[in-house]
């Protein structure tokens, strides 16, 4: 097991500079984006590093949904400054591209795709050293504080790809549920749907025993394992924070204790994913987010169409899941228990879920004791389809700008996702991607 050493508590931010000074630092780049720059939490860092006499210089242009294109500008940028610290202030993206451009600042003569993800790149293994860099997260959602996977879209192939590597997680993340108080409400919807499908797939992944063959040299284990007795913890506690406190963090942004509870979610989620490893959600997702045309996110202060990733990836739940039910269908039949547990509250739901609820799915929730185990895939689908209805999620890939005449290339984008499809419980072919897209167009 591999986490990024982790402290958690309101106002831990300020104690930034005082970490920086301890490990030595002389020369430091505070990595953000251009929204979050004006705000609190990157004020709070400055003000830490600025008490402690910190030497630092802002990189701010990190783009939301990063590419390899905006990976160079930030690569660029620290090997000029020769850093021997960073801090990253904000959301996946900008965790992610302090990732790369330390990897790439350490290893200055490595080609952009020597450690990029096989097939896409050559997947090398890290064996150089990199300088510590400490992550601030201002959203709840990609638990990146935590892991050694950076993502991108890989602009050439209009694909989601990525790096992971052990070697490239923070040395500390410092969550600080203040920086909670700040996101949007579809932020924090969006960001959730992320910790969902984190803790949902890597507790139904292919088993860390059933993969093949072993790695010929410990380097080289790849840092998505299979689902694991450890990963499991994880992905099960963050599901149970998830359905208690999501709805409440997205409908009142005082709410602190749901804020700081997902904020936590997304970090425990982190570690079990991390580790575990994704499968189809995230494998499908990537060419969801990087085929998007002109769909733009509520509350997101972009300038370039985006499908938000957590969005892109929660979209398929309801169909995977069915899919994936039949390898696992008693974990499937938990996580629809853990998730399911609030009374149905709109008269819509009982006609959206007729079916469910006609068979006693829907008492209290999702009541599995008396389920079939072949109807574990539709009671999860549609556990998850009552959830996403409740948060008002776009009805579908449709809704967000595709169509069946997509599905070609969007099943194209998903087959160089060998990293994560390869750990779906059920193997799956060109055909079963295209009836999972298909069935994903339109959700309730």
């Amino acid at each position: 097991m591999a986490v990024s050493n982790i402290r958690y508590g309101a106002g831990v931010t300020k104690e930034v500079g005082m970490d920086l000074k301890n490990m030595g630092a002389k020369n430091v780049c505070l990595m953000t984006d251009k929204n979050l720059s004006q705000l609190p939490p990157v004020q709070m860092v400055m003000d830490s590093l600025v008490k402690n006499g910190i030497n630092f210089k802002v990189y701010d242009n990190v783009r939301v949904e990063p590419t390899d294109r905006s990976f160079m500008e930030a690569i660029e940028f620290v090997k000029r400054g020769a850093f021997d610290a960073y801090v990253a202030v904000g959301g996946g993206s900008t965790m992610d591209t302090y990732k790369a451009a330390n990897l790439y600042a350490s290893s200055p003569h490595s080609d952009f795709l020597d450690y990029v993800n096989a097939p896409i790149g050559k997947g090398k293994p890290v064996s150089v050293p990199l300088k510590p860099l400490i992550a601030v997260p201002t959203t709840s959602g990609t638990g990146s504080e935590t892991t050694g996977v950076a993502i991108f879209d890989y602009e050439h192939l209009k694909v989601k790809t990525g790096i992971a590597s052990r070697a490239i997680k923070p040395t500390l993340g410092l969550i600080d549920p203040m920086h909670t108080l700040h996101m949007p409400d579809q932020v924090v919807a969006n960001s959730g749907f992320d910790v969902l499908c984190h803790a949902l797939e890597s507790y139904t992944a292919l088993p860390y025993h059933m993969r093949s063959p072993c790695p010929s040299n410990p380097i080289t284990r790849p840092a998505y394992q299979g689902s694991n007795p450890i990963s499991d913890i994880w992905a099960v506690h963050a599901l149970r924070i998830v359905a208690k406190y999501l709805k409440r963090a997205v409908r009142n942004p005082d709410d602190l204790e749901a804020r700081s509870n997902m904020h936590l979610a997304s970090a425990f989620a982190g570690i079990g994913f991390g580790n575990a490893g994704v499968h189809l959600c995230h494998g499908m997702s990537y060419p969801i987010s990087g085929l998007v045309k002109t769909y733009k996110a509520k509350d997101y202060n972009v300038d370039h169409p985006l499908v938000p990733h957590g969005l892109s990836v929660v979209l398929t739940s309801p169909a995977v899941f069915t899919f994936t039910a039949q390898m696992s269908p008693e974990r499937h039949l938990e996580t629809a228990e853990i998730l399911g547990r609030e009374k149905l509250k709109r008269k819509r739901h009982y006609a959206l879920l007729a079916p469910a609820v006609g068979r006693g799915y829907f008492r209290e929730g999702a009541d599995t004791r008396t389920a079939r185990i072949p109807d574990a895939g539709p009671i999860l689908a549609d556990t998850l389809r009552k959830f996403l209805f409740d948060l008002d999620v776009d009805d579908g890939l449709a809704a967000i700008g595709y169509s069946r005449a997509d599905i070609p290339a969007l099943v194209k984008g998903t087959l160089p996702q060998e990293r994560v499809t390869k750990l779906a419980p059920r193997p799956q072919s060109e055909e079963d991607l295209s009836d999972l897209f298909e069935a994903s167009m339109k959700l309730y």
